[in-house]
């Protein structure tokens, strides 16, 4: 099977957003040969198709993890240098890609995710750009759904909670998410000053997308931390 063949193939199925099929199609494949095809969905400004290569990202990498840590480890190293003024590029996708793999592996959540919480950290490794910021509290309330005691017992809450105000309303919505998972009743009073921000945002989860308002994710998260 050349590379030439598994790009095409890789590219395809991100091309129809299917990724039911695409990891149909990567089981039989050399999990590193298709990295660097799955790497370039990741700049596809369709957001089914991005997201389509993002989530196959984090279980190709996930099973390489589980075969060689370390070949695993040099392909983490390589999104966190995109992410990296001195790489030359922007890094698309690398947050949330990261995220993925710490979520399917709890091997590599344990080592990682404490980098994955500094993109947001100003005495961290602070993205200064919105939509890569952004990326990062995708990734922080991705890995919340499934690793919330890890996070919890960083006290993760703690570099969330400013940006229950920030002025971007994706990256509102995306911290109510997380504040909702690893918060504590004290975060109840932060949550409830959004309940009337009609803030329209679009947010995936493995699911799929959901549309709502910043307020409407307020309310949810709130009735399960504080009901």
């Amino acid at each position: 099977m050349s590379s030439r063949d598994i790009r095409h193939r890789v590219k395809h199925f991100i091309k129809k957003a299917d990724l039911a099929s695409l990891l149909e199609y990567l089981r039989d494949v050399p999990g590193k040969k298709a990295i660097k095809p799955l790497i370039a969905g990741f700049y596809d400004t369709e957001p089914a198709k991005r997201w389509t290569a993002i989530s196959a990202f984090g279980k190709v990498v996930s099973d390489i993890a589980n075969q060689n840590m370390e070949d695993a480890r040099i392909i983490i190293r390589r999104l966190m240098w995109s992410l990296n003024d001195e790489s030359g590029g922007i890094g698309w996708g690398a947050p949330e890609a990261m995220a993925e793999v710490l979520a399917n592996n709890e091997a590599m959540a344990k080592e990682y995710f404490k980098i994955l919480v500094s993109y947001i950290r100003e005495d961290g490794n602070f993205l200064e750009y919105t939509p890569l910021r952004r990326g990062a509290l995708w990734g922080i309330a991705r890995l919340a759904e499934v690793s919330p005691a890890l996070l919890v017992g960083f006290d993760t809450v703690r570099f969330l909670r400013p940006y229950l105000q920030d002025e971007d309303p994706e990256s509102r919505a995306l911290t109510v998410k997380a504040v909702g998972l690893l918060g504590s009743r004290s975060d109840c009073a932060g949550l409830k000053v959004l309940f009337h921000d009609n803030a329209p945002v679009r947010i995936y989860s493995g699911k799929g997308f959901m549309d709502m308002t910043v307020g409407e994710m307020a309310r949810e998260a709130y009735g399960k931390l504080c009901g």
